[in-house]
């Protein structure tokens, strides 16, 4: 028996840089050394994707030999292939397809974690997702009662959302009480998983200036102060709220190890200038860890070989380092 993590690759949305990152993350032969890789496709995917990349490396379809094994996605391939630089349903249907198949593989205890390539939301709405987003569709697929939310990581700062994928005119109707409790807990445990034993958290006010004693909104005052409380009382080394345009700069000054926002812009503005290119998103909340590079599927960089693989780096060594804890409770409050 491997004491190393087993790790689910998928290769995104065929249409963009996704399959490129892969064959050159798996190529490494450090990659191997650190993870029992299972890549999720098909044989034309994999052959294409090395040529994307200008890479070859040795695979298998019998696990446990050491090398990259690969597991047939069940999808449907077009008879003329993928179109590429462009969001199709075919593309969407294919990417799905892998990411399902990866979510019964943890289901089935066959892996540990998952990290897949970029997707395009169009593809994936244009193939049928409903949800708003794919961590939602996660929900949908693993059908265990967990639900997601997305953190955003840099090496060194975590973030969380208490809302996401949603129109700025609901969220503050979004955000209660208990829902500021439950991701700062969150926040917590997944920090505390990478190692850090008291987590100092930072937690954002929604309006401007905090609120300004309550001149500009109540939420800080009647929500999110409380909520704050409360996460003390649990032990949570949590503080604020602060106004959002300062809490980054603590932030990158080492004041929090990880940051609470309210909302979805407010926090990955700021990921992504503080470290664009070594972003991962990790979907916190279910009961298995799913981690992608934070950047999207960058149409017009396919098949130049120039795409930075330095998110997609950090995506799969998060999805290691949390592998190897092989806890389901790192992901989710219980």
């Amino acid at each position: 028996m491997t004491t190393k993590p087993r790790i689910a690759l998928t290769f995104g949305d065929p249409a963009g840089i996704g399959p490129e990152l892969v064959a050159r993350q798996v190529a490494d032969p450090e990659s191997s050394r650190h993870a029992e890789i299972v890549l999720v496709g098909d044989e034309t995917e994999l052959t294409d994707a090395m040529a994307d990349a200008g890479v070859e490396f040795d695979w298998s379809r019998d696990h446990g030999d050491g090398r990259p094994t690969l597991v047939d996605n069940g999808g449907e391939r077009p008879a003329g292939g993928f179109a590429r630089r462009e969001a199709t349903e075919a593309g969407g249907r294919w990417a799905m397809a892998s990411l399902r198949r990866a979510l019964e593989l943890s289901k089935e205890g066959a892996v540990d974690t998952i990290v897949f390539a970029p997707l395009n939301k169009s593809s994936l709405h244009l193939a049928g997702m409903t949800e708003n987003d794919e961590m939602s569709w996660f929900e949908t697929v693993l059908d265990d009662g967990t639900r997601a939310t997305e953190l955003n990581v840099l090496p060194d700062l975590i973030t969380a959302r208490v809302t996401s994928h949603c129109s700025i005119a609901e969220v503050a109707d979004l955000i209660t009480y208990d829902l500021v409790v439950e991701r700062g807990l969150l926040l917590q445990q997944v920090l505390r998983a990478r190692g850090i034993e008291h987590p100092r958290i930072g937690v954002c006010a929604l309006n401007p200036h905090a609120g300004e004693g309550g001149r500009f909104g109540r939420h800080e005052i009647e929500i999110i102060e409380p909520a704050v409380a409360e996460l003390a009382r649990r032990g949570v080394a949590a503080t604020g709220p602060y106004p959002s345009d300062t809490i980054f700069l603590r932030a990158r000054d080492g004041a929090f190890d990880g940051v609470l926002t309210m909302y979805h812009d407010q926090g990955q503005i700021a990921v992504k200038l503080l470290g664009f290119d070594r972003g991962v998103t990790l979907a916190g909340g279910l009961s298995v860890g799913v981690c992608t590079p934070a950047h999207g599927t960058a149409f017009d960089l396919v098949g130049t070989r120039s795409a930075n693989l330095g998110a997609y780096q950090h995506a799969f060594e998060l999805a290691v380092a949390i592998g190897a804890t092989r806890d389901p409770a790192v992901f989710h409050v219980t």
